[in-house]
């Protein structure tokens, strides 16, 4: 990584006598701070002229980081009011560092105090830390609001407060050991060391506390924490994805140059002995983890891309929904809460009533991820679902990346570990944010959470090796694919698919491989067999034998890619747009194609350059069969009426595939072509690719010409040299300029694609009459809260309502997995039943009926079915018609409660007419 690029310089700031020292500046930097600014300023007026002999001659230096409301004008005002109090402007918002360099670069105080606008910490506390920095002799006193005796008066959320201990141990790890609040926003330094400090920083953004702490170890000046009293204020304008900029500052910082000559300063002063230590314990990092700051700079920048795809979810928590995750987001949330519940109550996680009542949700054959949800029940349980789909998509979907560019850095690169890191990152990217990935991260954590895929790849070619430990390997490969069952059974079948679809390529390519790698891979194989058969024998049997179970999912007719899939773009992607790919697809979480044509062409090209090579041989031949297996058992032949038939026909109707969307099939594609991007970008980045398919090297200028060269003059000699010289040149600027134009290939085909941020819609609020329990007391024990329409795949809010607050009752039906009929096959939902069909067709325009005896005496069957407690109709559209029917179906009207109407149904109300049951 290059280093940090120097800081611009400071425009010249106004003639304030910058040769007469102050006993004290005191810098606040302030973005859209109008609402807080001028109470922070008064008070601490107030506190430093309250005491003219304790503080001496002071100055206020306001810092106005390129607001966009009325802080420059809440600024000036007060400026003119006191001449002590400064304004220094920025043209623009450039971050908290920046404002802060130019604050302090302003100041002529002996001493220098920063605080945040907010003044969280009140201007009080400056005299403990005042005392501190006298006893110290300089250096910086920072507030603390780790220290034991600190006092926090009003606390933060809990994420929040999560996420800055987990921040301050990796600053602590990482940068500046031994303190434990590096981001508290009040310090006060010793004026001449803080200027130097700042002068030298490079951050702008919130890293910049931690760089100067840095600056002031390195340099030998103490450092010094004292506890203060810190109260939460509402408006912080930090937010989670300012954690992440955190880090990756923080990776900038290890990765930068010392100031001066390339080496720490803490050799001098009194930290010198520490210094070398500190030294030599960073230099044995070093050796040991060679390539420790290139792998967290690119796992950094893979969480900051899955920030920014979900910054919309995480700006808005509480009430943010993925705009195209149709009812899954409720879906899934219902999934996290319900297992949480399970586990909290020690009930059977594979099962549950809550949804579906009576007949339940088998949770073994629905993506209930078990391997994420139940290690996650005390996040599900104390900051709810919501916070948990968050981190699952957000965190899945970089842990992901990193596993991939892990995979490809090992194994497409073995030789070459330094030059091939950065070709890896790319590749790994490609994987894991590819356009398919990206359509099921809006609403398919089980699809695009795929960490374990890549480990499960690498342990199965560690089988393949020559001095492979079948036992432990084989044992190792067992336990990663059962944990990967229970994050997701389909994409391990997808991913085995690929695995058997490259194996024989590479075979036929590579026999002497082959014949090395057989008996080891086969006796491995066995062995994880035998460890992942016991550990599954009953889950699997529970999903595939249990209540509710199913032995197949009908997706309908059209499952399968379109050729065309392949050459546009997603909706999601840079260039493409929703109209064309809701064309193309079943859906928007189901865009499983869709690289764009300038990447197919690209990854034709890469195959043809670099054919020689057996992997990409077999990369080729797995992308090919996996694009034309998604096309499913019938290939339209686009802009015809011309249907041929595919070879997915011979697996549409077999065990385990039959359940299988076919599209998906084309999943297999994104690790691929990221594989093939790697090894391409490593080749043009070296230079490689030329001088292996071109012609023989050249010799080196001026090397011992041979033949008959040796028996000519020096002069021949030397004209000779000049000569191969000069077809050297030429053969490097070839070398550059191909290598240029393969790059811009690449860009060409990537930035097309480049993912854009999920939008999100506005939740639909939880009724009063959910949200604060006033359904207990219409709801007994076994009975169920009826909705109005139920709950199904198209529409599921009602699962939030469970999810929400807590699992106080049932619902009928659902959004699930379950059978259907007398050959149980899988369907989404449950069975239709007369009632539900009535109140959904009306829900959504259709028809009002007359409603007669035989509808009363149908609605009084269904209700028994469900065991019935309340009926209950929420504000939506077409509610007016909903009512309507409701008030005649029960003969009376219903109660208003909570923002709901409510129908109550007393014990025997539900009695069987002889009415039928499914519609």
């Amino acid at each position: 990584m290059e280093p940090v690029a120097p800081a611009e310089p400071l425009e010249p700031l106004e003639p304030l006598e910058p040769l007469v020292p102050l006993d004290l500046t005191v810098v606040v930097p302030a973005y859209n701070e109008e609402h807080r600014l001028r109470p922070t300023l008064d008070a601490v007026r107030a506190y430093l002229r309250a005491d003219p002999a304790r503080w001496g001659d002071w100055e206020l230096i306001v810092v106005d980081d390129g607001s966009t409301d009325g802080t420059a004008g809440v600024a000036a005002e007060a400026a003119a009011e006191e001449p002590r109090i400064r304004v220094v402007a920025s043209d623009a918002n450039h971050g908290k560092g920046h404002a802060l360099r130019q604050g302090v670069l302003a100041s002529r105080g002996r001493r220098v105090l920063v605080t945040d606008a907010d003044l969280a910490t009140p201007i009080d506390e400056l005299d403990p830390l005042d005392k501190r920095l006298t006893a110290d002799g300089g250096g910086a006193v920072i507030g603390s609001r780790a220290h034991p005796d600190a006092r926090i008066e009003v606390r933060q959320l809990a994420l929040r407060e999560w996420l800055g201990r987990l921040g301050n141990r990796l600053i602590q790890r990482v940068a500046v050991a031994g303190v434990s609040d590096t981001q508290c926003g009040f310090k006060l330094f010793d004026g001449v060391q803080a200027r130097a400090a700042f002068a030298e920083s490079r951050l702008d953004g919130w890293g910049i506390d931690v760089e100067i702490l840095r600056y002031f170890r390195r340099s030998g000046w103490p450092v010094t924490e004292v506890p203060v009293r810190w109260s939460h204020q509402p408006g912080s304008k930090v937010r989670p994805l300012d954690y992440v900029r955190v880090l990756v500052e923080l990776v900038r910082l290890r990765a930068g140059r010392a100031p001066v000559g390339g080496t720490p300063v803490a050799g001098t002063g009194g930290g010198a002995g520490g210094g070398t230590g500190a030294g030599r314990g960073r230099g044995n990092l070093r050796r040991n983890r060679p390539h420790l700051r290139t792998d967290l700079a690119v796992a950094g920048l893979f969480l900051l891309l899955s920030l920014y795809l979900y910054n919309g979810l995480w700006t808005d928590l509480d009430h943010a929904y993925l705009r195209d995750a149709g009812a899954d987001q409720d879906q899934w949330e219902w999934f996290f809460r319900v297992t949480a519940d399970n586990v909290a109550h020690l009930r059977n996680p594979l099962f549950t009533t809550f949804q579906n009542y009576p007949d339940g949700v088998n949770l073994m054959a629905n993506t209930a991820m078990f391997g994420l949800s139940v290690p996650l029940t005390p996040v599900t349980l104390a900051f709810g679902p919501h916070i948990t789909w968050a981190l699952v998509l957000t965190l899945g979907l970089a842990a992901t990346a990193v596993s991939w560019y892990w995979l490809f850095a090992r194994r497409l690169f073995p030789d070459r570990p330094s030059a091939g890191r950065w070709p890896a990152a790319l590749g790994a990217g490609l994987a894991a944010f590819a356009p398919p990935m990206v359509s099921h991260a809006t609403a398919h954590p089980n699809f695009c959470v795929l960490f374990m895929i890549p480990v499960i790849i690498d342990r199965a070619l560690r089988l393949c090796e020559r001095d492979a430990r079948v036992v432990r390997d084989g044992v190792l490969l067992g336990l990663f694919a059962t944990y990967q069952i229970f994050l997701g059974e389909e994409p391990l079948l997808i991913a085995a698919m690929g695995m058997v679809l490259f194996a024989p390529a590479y075979a036929v390519a590579r026999p002497d491989v082959a014949r090395v790698a057989l008996r080891p891979l086969l006796r491995g194989t066995g062995i994880a067999l035998l460890v992942c058969l016991p550990l599954l024998a009953f889950p699997l049997y529970w999903q595939f034998f249990g209540p509710q179970s199913y032995h197949s999912v009908l997706h309908g007719d059209n499952a399968g890619n379109s050729p065309l899939a392949f050459l546009e773009y997603s909706g999601r992607a840079l260039f493409g747009n929703d109209e064309t790919a809701d064309a193309l697809a079943m859906n928007r979480t189901e865009q499983n194609a869709f690289y764009g044509w300038p990447l197919i062409a690209l990854a034709g090209g890469i195959v043809v350059w670099l054919w020689r090579l057996a992997v990409v041989r077999a990369l080729a031949w797995t992308a090919a069969v996996a694009a034309l297996l998604s096309l499913g058992p019938r290939i339209p032949v686009p802009f015809t009426d011309v249907v041929l038939p595919g070879p997915w026909r011979l697996l549409v109707h077999q065990p385990l595939f039959e359940s299988v969307i076919e599209s998906r099939v084309a999943m297999i594609c994104a690790p691929v072509l990221g594989a093939l991007l790697a090894l391409a970008v490593e080749r043009l980045r070296a230079g490689a690719g030329a001088e292996e398919s071109g012609p023989e090297k050249v010799p080196a200028a001026g090397s011992a010409p041979t033949g008959s060269a040796a028996t000519g003059s020096a002069a021949t000699g030397s004209a000779g040299a000049g000569a191969t010289a000069g077809l050297g040149a030429g053969l490097a600027a070839g070398r550059a300029r191909n290598r240029l134009v393969g790059l811009l290939a690449v860009a060409a085909a990537l930035i097309p694609i480049v993912p854009t941020a999920m939008p999100v819609r506005e939740r639909e609020e939880i009724p009063p009459f959910i949200a604060e329990g006033m359904y207990r007391s219409y709801v007994s024990e076994g009975e169920t809260l009826v909705p109005v329409p139920l709950p199904e795949p198209g529409s599921a809010g009602a699962l939030y309502w469970q999810s929400a607050t807590g699992m106080g009752f049932s619902l009928p039906r659902g959004y699930f997995n379950g059978p259907a009929g007398e050959d149980r096959t899988g369907i989404y939902g449950a069975p239709a039943r007369y009632t539900s069909n009535l109140w959904r067709d009306i829900r959504f325009g259709g028809e009002v009926p007359e409603i007669e005896a035989r509808w009363r005496a149908q609605a009084r069957f269904d209700l028994a079915h469900w065991k019935a407690g309340a009926v209950v109709l929420a504000p939506q559209p077409n509610d007016a018609a909903l009512y309507d029917v409701l008030e005649k179906l029960f003969e009376r009207p219903g109660k208003r409660i909570g923002g709901v109407w409510v129908w109550d149904l007393p014990p025997g109300w539900t009695t069987n007419t002889g009415a039928t049951g499914t519609a």
